[in-house]
Formats: C-alpha cells, structure tokens, sequence
C-alpha cells in the first residue's frame, strides 16, 4: 500500500466566469456630476426642495464612492480641478454656495443642506471634513467673495458640530499665511463662528483639538505677535478673540515662567540672577508682582523631597523658607503680594495636612525676615 499522499493535480489555463456583481463598477465622476446637476437645476433655488432631492438621492447615486464630487458641486457648482478651478468642458450650477447670496442667512440656510446631508448619510462626515480642507488650500484660487462665503458657512458649520476644529490646520499653510488669505479668511470665520455659539464656545472647540495657542501662526514669522494679532483682530471688529489669545499668551508665558525657575532652583543658580530672570519676565509679558509671587512660592516647595512624619516636617520646612527668603522678599514690595503670599501657605498647609502645625513657625519666620530687612534699610 502507497502510504504517500497524492499530489492534487491543479488547473492552467482556465477563465473563471465573473459575477455581474463582482465586477468592480468603472469611476465615473462625470456621470454622478450630471445626475446631481441635472436634479439641482430641477430643484431651483429652493433649499429646501434641495436638502429633499439630496435626501432621495442617495438611495440611487453612490454618495460614498463620489463624497468629493458631490460636495465641489454643492460649494462651487461643479467639479474643481487641483487649485479650485472648475473646469471649462464641464456642466456647472447655480445651485451652489459660490453662486449664492453674500450674506450669513444665506449661509446659515446652506449650512442646513450640508446638516441634514450628512446626518442622513454618516458615512459623508469624513468626506466632508476632507473636502473643506482641501477647499481651504484652495483659497488663493477663488475670488474675495467666493472665499468670504465659504468662511461663513465653514463658521456655521464649525459651531452646529458639522465640522471639526481640526480643519483649520489647513490655514496654517505656508503660501496662504504669507499673502494674507489666512488672516482675512479667519476674521469672516470667527465672526460667523461667535455670532452663532460664543467666545467661551469657540475656546472649547480649539483646545479640544491643541489649536488654542496656535493662531498666532495665521500671519508670518515676523509679526507673530500678541500686539500685532490684537491690533488686526480687533481693528476686524473681534476684540473678543483679540482678548482670548492676549490671556492665553498670558497663562502660557506664567507656566513657561515656573517651569524655567523651577530647573533654575534645581541647578541651585545664584538668587540674584534668578531675580534678575523673573524681573525681566515680568516685564516683558506684563505678569504682576503678586501673580509672581505665586508661581515662585509654587516653584520653592516643589524643589524638595517633604518628610512623612508630621513633627519632622515643620523642621524642615523652616530650614528650607530661610534658604530661600531673599528670593520670596524680592516679590513681596507690595502689600497685595505679601498677602497673597500669606493666602498661598496657609492653602498649602491646609491642601497638606503634615503642614498644619508648620504654618505658624512659617508665617512668624517670614515677620521675622521682613522686620530684619527693615531695621537694615533704616
């Protein structure tokens, strides 16, 4: 008996039939174009009449294989070639955010179509989301008008949850940033935007999405500014936003002020060139003393390993303030900074509770130290 297995003999040569089904449908953005132009032209300018063919549509057209198409048409009423041309051989409509009206109802009624749209069909959302990106590194290819309309309804949209905030990377494109058009665009954008939701409302969106301390970089390198961002913005009629970036640069400037003192302490730099550091700080971000006096009070405590026993801790809490008092003293010249010096220890000491009995010895050393400064002044 051949215990070997028999080697299966296999087919050359031979053409298996096709399923009608299987067969993968030719790109055909033309053919899908016409369908959606033709009905358009049906529908007029009726929006509504426009949100109810898109609606039926989408049951007979393929709506996720030609996303791209379908909204070049509904934005600027055809398909656009790379740089947002529409090009010349093809058919065109009226029925589109490019041809509409230039005014934020108009906008808002639009931003309606593309809402129901894509709440209908979810699978769009991220062909959309992709569609505006391009659209905006396409700016410089439409006209002043054209590129005002989109913002306003990219505003909309943005504030109804249509749209991600994310979007707006495309506008930090190097070309668009150096002619201007990021800045223009971003000032019909935000007006929109605010109009619809609030400044507090826009804020959330950007810091969802890390574009919070990013819109400085709408203009060039060169006037990437508080001053100059505020003067354009609020010059634009936005001082709200013009206010917003101002306290953002603020807070980031305090937290890149405790970062830097903290590795300074660490690396156990003379006080007096970390005075001369902060003072400068403080002037060229404009950050007040008793809000100085916070961040070093902050910045001193956390620069040492605190001991677990209660009766051990206090001991060393005094040890380690005296080392430190001629940098605390140096942002206590005012009466509002010794008292929020004051409220900031006893918020230590109560958020820790192995300092409650430490916070009299601290407040006594600190008397102490000022009253010794001040017999030697005299």
């Amino acid at each position: 008996m051949n215990n070997q297995k028999q080697q299966k003999p296999t087919l050359s040569g031979q053409r298996f039939k096709t399923r009608k089904r299987d067969e993968k449908e030719r790109f055909d953005p033309t053919q899908f174009q016409d369908c959606i132009i033709q009905g358009l032209t049906e529908t007029g300018t009726d929006l509504e009449a426009v949100a109810k063919f898109l609606d039926a549509s989408g049951a007979k057209l393929d709506y996720r294989r030609y996303a791209e198409t379908l909204f070049d048409i509904l934005v600027a009423g055809g398909m656009l070639a790379p740089g947002g041309t529409l090009a010349d051989d093809m058919m065109r409509t009226d029925v589109c955010v490019f041809a509409a009206q230039e005014d934020l109802e108009t906008m808002q009624a639009f931003a309606q179509v593309f809402n129901k749209l894509i709440r209908r069909y979810k699978y769009l959302e991220k062909g959309f989301e992709d569609e505006v990106k391009k659209l905006l590194l396409f700016l410089k290819g439409f006209s002043e008008s054209e590129r005002n309309k989109l913002a306003m309804l990219t505003g909309v949209l943005l504030a109804n949850g249509t749209l991600n905030a994310s979007i707006l990377n495309s506008l930090y494109n190097e070309n668009l940033v150096k002619e201007g058009v990021s800045a223009a665009f971003a000032v019909k954008l935000f007006k929109s935007w605010i109009n619809e939701k609030d400044i507090n409302a826009v804020a959330a969106s950007l810091r969802k999405v890390s574009m919070d301390n990013r819109l400085m970089e709408l203009f060039p390198a060169n006037k990437q500014s508080v001053e100059h961002f505020t003067k354009y913005f609020t010059e634009a009629g936005l001082k709200e936003l013009s206010e917003y970036v101002r306290n953002q640069q603020t807070i980031g400037a305090r937290k890149e002020l405790q970062k830097e003192l903290q590795e300074q302490m660490s690396r156990g730099d003379p006080f007096k060139d970390i005075i001369l550091y902060v003072k400068e700080e403080m002037k060229k971000n404009n950050i007040p003393e008793p809000v100085v006096i916070g961040i070093v009070w902050s910045s001193v405590m956390s620069t040492v390993e605190w001991n677990k026993k209660e009766e051990l801790v206090a001991e060393q809490a005094i040890k380690h303030l005296k080392q430190y008092s001629p940098l605390l003293a140096a942002f206590t010249t005012q009466g509002q900074s010794e008292l929020t010096l004051l409220l900031k220890i006893q918020e230590y000491c109560y958020d820790n509770i192995h300092f409650m009995k430490a916070f009299q010895k601290i407040v006594v050393l600190f008397y102490k130290e000022s009253e010794s400064e001040a017999e030697e002044g005299d």
